[in-house]
């Protein structure tokens, strides 16, 4: 019983790696490599200081 307890997980572990594999071959994308990851974009710091110094940001 505690064989099972200590390989069992291992054995999870495994067949989850090897479903994720195999979700990728069924599942290809092929222009996953070609697009940018999305992002927030991030004010010039122009732009950010005249909104920190503004009276409105005070409020």
């Amino acid at each position: 019983m505690a064989m099972l307890a200590v390989l069992i997980p291992p054995l999870m572990l495994g067949v989850v790696l090897v479903l994720g594999r195999y979700e990728e071959l069924l599942l290809p994308q092929e222009d996953a490599d070609r697009r940018e990851p999305a992002g927030v974009p991030v004010p010039p710091a122009s732009a950010r200081g005249a909104v920190e110094k503004s009276p409105a940001a005070g409020l």
